[in-house]
């Protein structure tokens, strides 16, 4: 006889995984993310009664009573061979493959994978003789037994704690480890609701599943989805072909927003590029994946390897985040060099992996601002260090661009780079910064008075050896005015940033061009690349 599902209302509270209303969870859908999702971990401010430290972590003399004393400039680090930090989980998901943006068959591969807890079936006994009434007989005697052969054998209950496909959650029903396809009897809740559902195979739960999500309310794409989904995980579980994720793995709590995404979304779609010009130029296109253990993000960077590439040359590299955008940059910028309008360098752009939406302004707001300390590690000590074991890179001449909530970043990285041994960057674009948004009461740990004072760089050092190129469009202040809230526009800040730099004697450019936010863009990239690295 097949054996069935059967759900014990007190185990399954437990394992988190028989009671679900199967609705699609995607908690970036409309809203802005919930709470702080990590803190800084590079605090560049120091108080004034602090000693000041070096990037070896050796704490310069300074009398605890006295002010930190500033020193000329901070030590040069390293520009020659990166030190690459990056974890064995990091490096083992790092790798290059062939170039996928131009790829246009679906996904057909899903991995499943189960986290299983465990617990003392003497308390389990409790939890079930708690719930008796609740259950029918016999699925009490059947787990009642159950429970009272593993405490005989000293053995802990096993559970179903979290179920992932492709490394996002799966919200569904979950059958019983030794489910064969037989009947299945399940109670799931809708708030205060709880239904009973009962059905003589797995067959017939399926062809009923599709009106019952409809009649919770789900839509037609999610109905699709959650059926998807949930077929994967009964093969995975019957043909014993999941991945087990060790105990303590997913911590709910923890999770990044892209965990609870739809693990059949892919935002492809969402590169804006030219795909014959991409087509044109693909072989000299290298693509790495990367995944970050602190961000707990995929990405993928795209390297564009210049003209008559030799790789026993050094060359600098132009690296540009957003890359959903700004990858569409590279072809133009390849011409230039073929063309004999510009030195070779290398195009570095960084994006987030299919499944996250580089477009999506919540998603960058995570990254760019709210962990812009943590992406400013990923870039110096992964990244960077990796692709230098790649390619000979000059890194004393190699440019980190960003823009608005991107030019936050790059100010960011601009005066917090003395806290690393890595040096990748000698030069910085600053496009369009949008300091205003670092003042969101919503999130009060964004330190706007940190980037007032450029983060205590020149209460540490005299002298910014780094170049700086400041741009805006000079028409893009009423793009968000009613986002301002009283506090400086962003061509407001970026001025005052320009001011405050020349006063320091930074080598800074500062130019506005006949644009809104960001339409100027593509042409500055052009004009930058020609001038920073004229033809020889």
């Amino acid at each position: 006889m097949k054996k069935k599902i059967v759900w014990i209302l007190a185990l399954t509270m437990l394992s988190a995984c028989g009671c679900s209303d199967q609705k699609n969870v995607n908690s970036y859908s409309s809203t802005k993310p919930t709470a702080a999702t990590a803190e800084t971990t590079a605090d560049a401010t120091e108080t004034t009664s602090a000693a000041a430290t070096d990037v070896t972590g050796e704490t310069a003399s300074s009398d605890t009573t006295t002010s930190i004393v500033k020193q000329h400039e901070p030590p040069a680090g390293k520009t020659d061979t990166l030190v690459n930090n990056m974890s064995d989980n990091e490096k083992a998901k790092a790798g290059k493959r062939s170039l996928t943006l131009l790829d246009t068959a679906a996904q057909t591969e899903y991995k499943v994978a189960i986290q299983f807890s465990y617990a003392d079936p003497e308390y389990m006994l409790e939890m079930l003789d708690d719930h008796k009434l609740e259950m029918e007989e016999a699925q009490y005697e059947k787990a009642h037994k159950e429970l009272e052969e593993l405490q005989k054998k000293g053995e802990d209950y096993k559970m179903i704690s979290v179920v992932t496909i492709n490394d996002r959650y799966y919200s569904g029903l979950t059958p019983n480890l030794d489910y064969d396809g037989g009947e299945i009897d399940y109670k799931a809740s809708d708030g205060a609701d709880v239904r009973t559902y009962k059905y003589n195979s797995m067959e017939e739960y399926f062809e009923a599943l599709p009106k019952q999500l409809k009649d919770s309310g789900a839509s037609d794409s999610s109905v699709e989805s959650i059926v998807k989904q949930t077929k994967l995980v009964f093969d995975a579980i019957m043909n014993k072909t999941y991945e087990e994720i060790p105990e303590g793995t997913i911590n709910m709590r923890e999770m990044p927003a892209n965990f609870w995404d739809d693990p059949f979304i892919d935002f492809s779609n969402t590169w804006e590029f030219d795909r014959d010009a991409v087509s044109a130029i693909k072989d000299q296109i290298d693509e790495y994946t990367f995944y970050d253990d602190t961000l707990a993000t995929d990405f993928l960077v795209h390297v564009v390897r210049p003209p008559h590439y030799d790789k026993n040359k050094t060359y600098p590299v132009l690296f540009l985040t957003d890359g959903v955008w700004r990858f569409g940059d590279t072809p133009a910028l390849y011409k230039l060099m073929e063309e004999g309008k510009a030195a070779d360098v290398l195009l570095v752009s960084l994006g987030y992996g299919y499944r996250f939406d580089g477009t999506n302004d919540f998603n960058r707001f995570i990254h760019l601002l709210e962990m812009r300390d943590d992406l400013l590690r990923f870039i110096t000590d992964n990244v960077m260090p990796y692709l230098g074991e790649q390619y000979h890179i000059d890194c004393a001449n190699s440019t980190l661009y960003g823009h608005s909530n991107g030019g936050v970043f790059t100010h960011n990285a601009l005066f917090k780079a003395d806290q690393y041994e890595n040096q990748p960057f000698g030069r910085y674009i600053i496009g369009s910064p949008a300091f205003w948004a670092l003042y969101d009461e919503d999130y009060p740990d964004l330190d706007p008075t940190g980037f007032e004072t450029d983060y205590g760089y020149f209460d540490r050092f005299e002298v910014l050896n780094k170049k700086v190129f400041l741009c805006g469009g000079s028409q893009e202040d009423p793009d968000y005015q009613d986002k301002y809230n009283g506090h400086a526009s962003t061509l407001e800040g970026l001025k005052a940033l320009n001011d405050r730099l020349k006063a320091n004697g930074v080598d800074v450019e500062y130019k506005l061009y006949d644009s809104h936010h960001s339409q100027y863009i593509p042409d500055m990239l052009k004009e930058y690349l020609q001038k920073e690295y004229p033809a020889n």
